[in-house]
């Protein structure tokens, strides 16, 4: 195009092939930048599925200290460091990309992010890297040697992980000098690259975490199974004896295997014989002994390889005189709740029989296992009377009252949280409204179908569902930082369908930090 004599016709359409190709090149600028912004839109995404993931997982951890704490608070303490960790970073991370976006229109204009002064000038210098540049590098390296220190030596494969993701060393280019870290990764790029990098170590973050609390979990069942941590368990057919009686019942591992069968068991000095071994559990029989407690004592020995691993026995049950009233006992609390089915336990010792009546109990699986439903009944207590008849043919009978108390009122929580929290204007954005019942005995699970959400100098705005829609988002990017948002009004429900109306939700008060 550039050679010999042209014409005027021939320079126009030359410069018209220049202008085409500057647009390509212009559009496909864009189409990079817009690339990396909706991978930066996907892994956001991912990372909060993720953060569900760990949640429930400590979670369900909490409810393991509380059933077995001497089995699971030391692991539950280790999740919480590594927990702790992973916050840390996450959140200073999702500080600094709030600060790099602040100045835009609109922070998800992905095409507009072609520039790369923000990191520029504030992870670098003239002499090399800034302060900030040098707390960024820390605070990857805190997190590093922290998760690191918490797994010591028991998980190698996962430190080789962590060791690579998150390597501040010195890196070769393509021309084969060695930079610093930061400035191979950050120096020179467009916004949205180093945005959407910045999201690549959060979902890093989350990642670990996510595997380290797996792996810890993991470790545990691996040493449950071992029977080096079975436990021989007694289990009489009666809580009580009379005297004269003869004690029955059976000695049975915590994990139950019918293939299982003991190399010898040893009962209060005895060897028992091999018929009293079956299916995995040893089967007792004899006298029970003087009105008193009386204790159960000895081992089983199982073959473990070479080795012979021995498991001791220990229990006790008690002999008592012929009983004149039934025992009724609530499992979960002295009272019964409205909306819930109640468990309950209620036998006459020494009886294998009783009969128990009230309103809305009915019998469960299981000797002496009951459940009432309150829910319909109009007045404030309840009375069950039981009744059971003596080996001796005596018909003998008792009643307790209990009192009805409805389900307490929920609070509202945004990210799990309740009560006035901190937290950005994107966090509370993407964001679940939820509610729970704090320290109620029965788990149940509550779902949001709306809530009100109102920020100072704004109408306020009715959502359907329990995240903010649109309209929401809308109003809250205008709020200003230190502004308080309420989120009241929260409607809520039992998630198992039940008819029962829960009392009004507690509001939730969210501070904006930016």
């Amino acid at each position: 195009m550039a050679g010999g004599k042209q014409t005027a016709r021939q320079k126009m359409i030359n410069l018209m092939y220049l202008i085409f190709i500057a647009m390509l090149a212009l559009n496909m600028s864009k189409e990079v930048l817009s690339a990396f912004g909706l991978m930066n839109e996907k892994l956001t995404d991912s990372n909060l599925s993720t953060d569900e993931r760990n949640e429930a997982f400590l979670t369900g951890l909490d409810e393991k200290v509380e059933e077995q704490p001497e089995k699971y608070k030391p692991l539950r303490k280790k999740a919480g460091e590594v927990a702790k960790y992973a916050t840390d970073l996450n959140s200073y991370i999702t500080k600094l990309k709030s600060d790099m976006t602040a100045k835009l229109d609109d922070p998800n204009d992905y095409e507009v992010m072609d520039k790369a002064d923000y990191l520029d000038n504030h992870f670098f210098s003239p002499k090399g890297l800034s302060t900030e540049g040098k707390e960024f590098i820390t605070k990857m390296e805190e997190f590093k040697t922290g998760v690191e220190q918490v797994l010591g030596d028991g998980y190698p494969e996962i430190t080789k992980g962590i060791d690579k993701d998150f390597a501040t060393n010195k890196v070769t280019n393509k021309d084969g000098i060695n930079i610093d870290w930061l400035e191979y990764h950050y120096k020179g790029f467009p916004l949205v690259a180093s945005l959407t990098k910045l999201t690549q170590i959060q979902a890093d973050v989350k990642k670990t975490e996510s595997e380290v609390l797996s792996a810890m979990l993991a470790g545990q069942l691996k040493s449950d199974v071992s029977l080096t941590n079975f436990e021989a368990i007694v289990v009489a057919d009666k809580t009580a004896y009379f005297s004269g009686e003869r004690f029955t019942g059976k000695i049975v591992l915590g994990k139950k295997d019918k293939t299982l069968k003991a190399h010898k068991v040893i009962v209060n000095g005895k060897e028992l014989p091999p018929e009293s071994m079956e299916e995995g559990q040893t089967l007792l029989s004899f006298g029970a002994g003087n009105i008193g407690e009386q204790k159960i004592k000895g081992e089983f020995q199982f073959k473990e390889g070479d080795s012979i691993i021995k498991i001791p026995i220990e229990s006790s049950y008690s002999v008592i005189p012929l009983p004149n009233s039934a025992v009724i006992s609530a499992d979960k609390m002295n009272v019964v709740y409205r909306g819930v089915v109640n468990p309950m336990t209620i036998s006459i010792p020494g009886v294998a029989a009783v009969t128990a009546n009230a309103p809305g109990l009915s019998r469960g699986k299981g000797a002496g296992k009951y459940s009432m439903n309150v829910t319909s009944v109009k007045s404030r207590e309840v009375n069950i009377k039981v009744s059971g008849k003596l080996p001796n043919g005596k018909v003998v009978s008792d009643s307790k009252k209990f009192r009805i108390k409805d389900i307490p009122r929920p609070v509202g929580t945004v990210r799990g949280e309740d009560g006035s929290i901190k937290m950005t204007k994107s966090s509370l954005s993407n964001s679940t409204i939820g509610a729970i019942l704090p320290d109620f005995d029965f788990n149940l699970k509550l779902k949001v179908s709306g809530f009100k959400i109102k920020i100072p100098g704004q109408p306020t705005v009715r959502v359907s569902g329990s995240r903010l829609d649109g309209r929401a988002k809308s109003a809250l990017k205008r709020a200003k930082r230190g502004e308080s948002v309420q989120i009241f009004d929260i409607n809520a429900k039992l998630a198992s369908g039940s008819s029962y109306r829960v009392k009004k939700v507690s509001p939730v008060i969210v501070e904006l930090t930016n």
